[in-house]
């Protein structure tokens, strides 16, 4: 009979540490390994969702704004949220090895592009290590997360992961807090 309580205790503990557990590790390190790991799952989301592949070098990704249950903040053009990492304070990203796995990087082939609601005047890019673009809003590189996989989704915001929070972006370049 007292096996039933001990039981679902660590049931209840199991699910918080699988939800906590989901968004990483809280690793401090800053994951200068090699950007070449960064998973497929990064590349696959990163250029906008268009269909004809010599259009997306030449266009470039795309950054839109979609309404979520944190506001109004911004996504690519297939509905995938980004995020921003506190940890950085000017345009080049800090993220790289087991935080690039965790948190992709959003990748441009072309010039990125504003969609509905996003400011074109704030899209611009960074050059990541390994010669890749990264693009950037207000000066912030911006990510995905590894487990968000619906359009509109948003599972990890408000994380401290690698040394820094990981937040979505409004539309004018800031965090969401």
């Amino acid at each position: 009979m007292k096996l039933k309580p001990i039981v679902a205790v660590l049931v209840g503990n199991l699910t918080i540490a699988a939800c906590a557990g989901g968004c990483g590790s809280n690793d401090d390190s800053d994951g200068r390994d090699s950007a070449a790991a960064v998973t497929t799952a990064a590349t696959s989301h990163s250029n906008g969702g268009t269909a004809d592949t010599s259009r997306k070098r030449r266009d470039g990704s795309r950054v839109k704004v979609m309404s979520s249950r944190y506001g109004k903040v911004l996504f690519d053009g297939r509905g995938r949220a980004l995020y921003l990492f506190t940890r950085e304070k000017r345009r080049s990203s800090r993220c790289y090895g087991e935080c690039a796995r965790a948190w992709p990087p959003f990748y441009t082939r072309g010039r990125p592009r504003a969609g509905d609601g996003a400011q074109a005047s704030l899209i611009s890019t960074t050059k990541r290590r390994g010669g890749r673009r990264q693009v950037t809003y207000d000066g912030h590189p911006l990510y995905y997360y590894v487990s968000d996989r619906a359009p509109g989704q948003i599972t990890c915001q408000d994380v401290v992961e690698f040394g820094g929070t990981w937040l979505v972006v409004s539309p004018g370049g800031e965090a969401v807090q």
